[in-house]
């Protein structure tokens, strides 16, 4: 990911964030190895507590499963200021930019629609696929990028506010933080005519928008950097506010994921900026950079791994398994080593293309 220092440095040589790209790939690994097959070992005395963290939890709460969403729509925010910086440095106007935001928003749910179309062998319109809550939370966050610091900080409080007031102003009948009758639900139901199951609505999209808000947040704060330390000062600082105030919320607002409360939309951002932070003192302050490489492959081709892991996996897995026999030999851990190789066939098609320099966008 590329950008200038500053603004008014012309000639500036162009200073690389490596750990960007290393977690963006971390992230899109993570989420195209399904699991890395544990879910077949949930229960296992041995292997059953590790399952447990490659699984969304059933309701409330949160495991390393339950992050990598968060995580997502987080790096989509933080790549655009370094994205919109450049464009309009190669002449783009507001207007230019504009298009372009809602063009790509466009794309995305366009794109999602025939994942999941392909995926059900019908079509199927719904909104809840993650790269339709992206094409809304990103055309959001651009528009308020472009208000004062203050009035964005007010947005994020609003959209957090507004979505527990929701809940709590239409009640399921086991209350607010309905499993089935929630809020969002019902809005799908008049809209789609059915539910969805586990309870995600298209409305997560209101305060999801946050994760990739604060993403934009970050991104604008590396742009403008200072040094390493101011850098990891202000990150650890943003860690411990979003830690504090979602446990100062739950015993009134849950963690659940499904719904995006807002306790847990400030949980999930603590361990985001956690992980980041871990990647941005390796690489960028220790230096340690090779072992990333893996990574950097896949943060380049992110959206093709994502198309790749949701509309090919099944026939890569028939496919390798012919050659592997699934591992059958290996016993309980099979479906890991499969799952494992399938994600190592994906990886090097990332690897073809970016020895090519062949680099997919919407």
């Amino acid at each position: 990911m590329t950008v200038k220092l500053g603004p008014g440095e012309p000639g500036t040589e162009p200073k690389r964030y490596s750990s960007l790209d290393a977690y963006r790939g971390f992230i899109m690994l993570i989420l195209a190895s399904e699991g890395f097959g544990f879910s077949a070992l949930h229960g296992d005395p041995n292997w059953g507590g590790i399952a447990r963290w490659f699984d969304h939890v059933p309701w409330e709460g949160g495991v390393f499963w339950d992050m990598i969403q968060p995580a997502f729509m987080f790096m989509v925010g933080l790549a655009m200021p370094f994205a919109l910086a450049r464009r309009t440095e190669l002449g783009a106007s507001e207007s230019d930019n504009l298009r372009h935001v809602l063009m790509r928003s466009l794309n995305l749910i366009i794109l999602s629609q025939i994942i999941i179309w392909v995926g059900a062998g019908h079509i199927k319109p719904q909104l809840i696929n993650v790269l339709s809550q992206i094409a809304f939370t990103y055309a959001i966050t651009y528009l308020l990028l472009k208000l004062r610091w203050r009035y964005q900080a007010v947005a994020a409080i609003v959209l957090l506010v507004g979505w527990t007031a929701l809940f709590f102003a239409f009640p399921g009948s086991d209350g607010p933080f309905s499993h089935r009758n929630h809020i969002g639900l019902v809005v799908d139901r008049a809209i789609f005519h059915y539910d969805y199951d586990p309870a995600y609505s298209t409305l997560n999209f209101i305060p999801s928008t946050v994760w990739t808000l604060s993403g934009a947040w970050v991104g604008r704060l590396l742009m403008h950097s200072k040094s390493h330390a101011d850098n990891l000062k202000k990150l650890a600082a943003g860690m411990v506010f979003s830690f504090a105030v979602a446990f100062a919320l739950r015993p009134w607002i849950p963690f659940i994921k499904q719904l995006c409360t807002a306790s847990f939309i400030l949980y999930s951002l603590g361990w985001v900026l956690f992980m980041l932070i871990a990647f941005y003192v390796i690489i960028e302050v220790l230096q340690y950079r090779k072992w990333a490489f893996p990574l950097l492959v896949v943060g380049m081709n992110s959206i093709f791994i994502y198309f790749v892991s949701e509309v090919l996996r099944g026939w890569l897995d028939r496919a390798v398994g012919v050659f592997t026999f699934h591992y059958s030999i290996i016993g309980k851990l099979a479906p890991v080593a499969q799952a494992t190789t399938v994600l190592l066939v994906m990886w090097y098609l990332c690897y073809w293309l970016y020895k090519r320099r062949i680099f997919l966008k919407l």
